[in-house]
């Protein structure tokens, strides 16, 4: 069955230019979501970090300031959405196709907003799939990178629904009790089964994990198995799983 890889990360940390130097040197490809400035205190990138990763990968926004959009009023997340769009664009000089929900927390209200704002796509925290997801602004994921207690993949499991969809991963998830090992077995099964194994990290959990070894293996486990026709960006997916959006 041919399996197609995707990979995202969140937050926009310096970090994300050690994970792009990764991505680039396995050949595959990454999207990065970035706020411009992170009011839980955590460090973004600047704007010449920022148009370094983005001269060789997919950029997308987070918001301006990484706003959890069910914590703030219609308004204030609107107004989030929009100008993360347009001063992360001013900053790279280019249009931004997607965004990613902080935090994974959103109302359909808020994907209005996001389609409104111009956005092609958005990407949520919903894990154990192997599609691209329900539709082009609830794009799924496979799995985190992080070492997890089996317990939170049983509660996104929980919460998130399409449960039939989601129950063999959920059981390969399950299955292992050591994280990596289950990355590994979680990836295995998808190759068995085809659709898309979508990996998604936070690079400053990474690098407070000091788990860059991890990742660079099960990075080059990948690039191993999957052929460069078969590795996409999250805009490269949506436009595949979906179709050019009709505005």
């Amino acid at each position: 069955m041919s399996l197609v890889f995707t990979c995202s990360a969140d937050d926009g940390h310096p970090a994300d230019l050690t994970l792009a130097g990764l991505l680039r040197e396995h050949g595959l490809p990454g999207t990065f979501y970035f706020p411009i400035r992170n009011q839980e205190g955590g460090p973004v990138l600047s704007g010449a970090g920022m148009r370094q990763v983005a001269a060789q990968f997919e950029i997308g926004s987070h918001t301006l300031d990484h706003q959890f959009l069910t914590r703030v009023g219609a308004a204030q997340a609107g107004a989030q959405i929009v100008r993360g769009k347009r001063e992360l664009e001013d900053r790279l000089g280019r249009r931004v196709a997607g965004f990613c929900y902080p935090g994974g927390r959103y109302r359909p209200l808020h994907i209005g907003q996001v389609r409104a704002a111009g956005f092609d796509y958005a990407r949520t925290t919903l894990n154990l799939c192997l599609d691209a997801g329900a539709n082009r602004y609830e794009m799924a994921t496979t799995c985190q990178f992080y070492p997890h207690a089996r317990a939170v993949y049983l509660r996104n499991y929980l919460r998130g629904g399409a449960w039939p969809q989601r129950a063999g991963m959920l059981l390969r998830a399950l299955g292992e009790p050591d994280w990596e090992r289950r990355l590994y077995a979680m990836f295995a099964a998808a190759e068995r089964r085809g659709g898309v194994f979508h990996l998604w990290l936070h690079t400053a959990d990474v690098e407070a994990q000091s788990a860059w070894p991890a990742l660079a293996g099960f990075l080059a486990h990948v690039a191993a198995r999957v052929p460069p026709s078969r590795r996409l960006s999250n805009g490269a997916l949506a436009l595949r799983s979906f179709g050019a959006l009709k505005r």
